[in-house]
């Protein structure tokens, strides 16, 4: 359990998958560009035994914006896709009806 002002803390907004791309060496990690309206973050997403970089490109997601940056393969991720996950399988999440860049998850 949290409390709820932990909760408030946590800054969730959509952003767009602009590019997309296996990281080497890397089997399950890509490297992605995603814009969140004001600026772009670069994060990396073990989502790559599942998804193709050229078939997520375009696709709207929910991204952790305040996490600390941490590298991972030598590559700085400046946040984290949300995913559902089936099993051992992660899902991307997709807004129901387009929305900005940006737009806040609450």
């Amino acid at each position: 359990m949290i409390a709820f002002d932990d909760w408030l803390k946590i800054d969730i907004r959509i952003g767009e998958i602009k590019k997309a791309e296996k990281i080497e060496g890397a089997d399950k990690l890509l490297k992605l560009e995603v814009d969140l309206g004001n600026e772009s973050k670069q994060l990396v997403a073990g989502i790559a035994e599942y998804y193709k970089p050229e078939e997520i490109i375009g696709k709207k997601i929910p991204v952790l914006v305040n996490l600390e940056p941490k590298k991972l393969r030598g590559v700085e991720s400046q946040g984290m896709i949300l995913c559902a996950v089936d099993g051992d399988v992660p899902v991307l999440l997709e807004p129901e009806k387009d929305v900005p860049n940006g737009t806040k998850v609450r």
